[in-house]
């Protein structure tokens, strides 16, 4: 007799973000996203998406009903996409008549773990860019300030590509929590993001012997024309995008470093090489 694959809840809340992690997710050729939903992760495990406001036909009371529903049973994964604004007490971005704020808090504290899908959830991203008008922080900033122990894993990335998040939530589910050692110090997968741009970049040569591009489209190292691929932890080298069709450098386009802490201010001019000093001040505020 065939094993029922265990079915793993999944709730995903929406807040300060443009929706391009959904987007991306989506459009992944594989698995596609009715295979991740539908088919096993992972041989007996399968996952099975409870809320997601983009994708469920439900609104209202009734999808909420829903969240609750997952809530109570405590055994889910909290995917959260977007920032937390926490200027006028939150009241910038409400779910239901919740703020998002206190929904983080809330579902948190009730899941097994929390995955920040983008780097707005997962260091505050463009969301909480200069002015920050509405104050935004990041998930784990806000489950700090409110004392709430649940894991947290970051998959940053403005948007990530699909089988980031994939390969995390596969981790997760076939292995368990992972431990401090397997994350880096800003909470990633090391084993998802464990290797500079820079160091896979297929430009590295052209880096070495002194080659550099000096208009954008032009052969060579990117550096001179912004690059942060030296600074920036992210698989895009050996992964690309759209089955390895493409991805920035390959599209003749400096990496903007959108995988970091502190993106897009601290990368910023995109188009500007960094000096010792930005370089070092990048270091610093990331340690």
């Amino acid at each position: 007799m065939t094993k029922k694959s265990e079915v793993h809840p999944v709730v995903w809340l929406q807040g300060a973000a443009c929706t391009g992690c959904t987007i991306s997710l989506m459009n992944s050729p594989y698995p596609k996203l009715k295979n991740l939903l539908l088919d096993e992760l992972v041989p007996g495990e399968s996952l099975g998406l409870k809320f997601m406001a983009t994708l469920m036909g439900g609104t209202g009371e009734l999808a909420l009903e829903v969240l609750e529903r997952t809530k109570s049973g405590k055994n889910f994964v909290l995917v959260v996409d977007g920032a937390v604004p926490t200027g006028e007490e939150g009241r910038f971005c409400t779910v239901g008549e919740e703020t998002f704020a206190d929904q983080v808090v809330r579902l948190a504290q009730a899941s097994i773990v929390v995955v920040n899908i983008g780097t707005c959830s997962s260091y505050g991203g463009i969301s909480s860019g200069h002015p920050n008008l509405t104050d935004c922080i990041s998930v784990s900033e806000q489950l700090n300030q409110r004392g709430i122990s649940t894991p947290t894993v970051n998959v940053p990335g403005c948007p990530p590509e699909p089988s980031w998040f994939v390969d995390t939530l596969a981790r997760i589910i076939i292995s368990g929590i992972p431990s401090d050692d397997e994350l880096d110090s800003v909470g990633r997968l090391k084993e998802v993001y464990g290797t500079l741009v820079h160091d896979s970049c297929p430009r590295r040569g052209d880096f070495t012997t002194g080659k550099y591009a000096r208009n954008i489209g032009d052969e060579g190292c990117l550096v001179e024309l912004g690059c942060k691929g030296p600074y920036t932890n992210s698989p895009c080298p050996d992964r690309g995008w759209h089955e390895g069709l493409n991805w920035p450098i390959k599209n003749n386009h400096p990496c903007i470093g959108c995988t970091e802490p502190g993106f897009p201010d601290l990368m910023s001019p995109f188009y500007e090489k960094f000096g010792m000093e930005e370089a070092e001040e990048m270091y610093r505020r990331l340690k």
